[in-house]
């Protein structure tokens, strides 16, 4: 029997430029992070079935704040500021950089992160100190491979074990594609666990 997606019914909240203006640190927070044209935006659309929750933008690194959507009064998701282009100011990567290690290292209720990476170019330097933030924290991470419909199966196959060989013990890791939704059952299923719905419905 296939299994309900619940993050249908994910909401915008807010946008936050600073710690202090995020929800309060309780319940159930995932992060989702990448570089940005990682594919972010649409990963977070096609997880929730709505097109354009988060907004797509032919002009990378627009997102510059954390953006909050509510799943329920509990549970929520934080889509990450994307930077990485030389279009964005240094002082704002410098704001950025210190806001994203004060968020790892305080937010309380992260509960993982997802980590979205083009499948044709993984683990840029941004990925790296993303995983570094994380297994400082002890935070899991889920490394989505997006963009998948753009490599053969094997070319695939072959980056997702290249990936994984390397991973530290907190991460993990799948391909995807948010065109022809490979992997979205997988990641349902892992976010799912995070957010700890089957314990809710059993």
């Amino acid at each position: 029997m296939k299994k309900k997606n619940p993050f249908r019914i994910a909401t915008y909240v807010l946008n936050a430029h600073e710690l202090k203006q995020l929800p309060a640190d309780e319940g159930i927070e995932v992060a989702i992070a990448g570089r940005s044209n990682a594919g972010k935006s649409s990963a977070i659309n096609t997880l929730t079935d709505q097109k354009s929750l988060a907004r797509t933008s032919k002009t990378p690194g627009r997102t510059q704040q954390i953006v909050i959507f509510e799943l329920d009064e509990n549970r929520r998701i934080a889509d990450l500021p994307g930077y990485g282009f030389a279009k964005v100011p240094l002082q704002l990567k410098e704001h950025w950089r210190n806001v994203m290690a004060r968020y790892f290292q305080t937010r309380k209720c992260l509960r993982g992160v997802v980590l979205v990476m083009d499948i044709r170019h993984p683990m840029r330097e941004f990925d790296q100190q993303m995983l570094k933030w994380c297994e400082a924290a002890g935070t899991p991470c889920h490394i989505l491979l997006t963009k998948a419909d753009k490599l053969k199966r094997g070319p695939a196959q072959s980056t997702l074990l290249k990936v994984k060989r390397d991973l530290p013990a907190i991460a993990s890791v799948q391909v995807f594609s948010s065109s022809n939704k490979t992997g979205l059952e997988e990641l349902v299923d892992k976010l799912s666990d995070w957010y700890e719905y089957e314990d809710k419905e059993s």
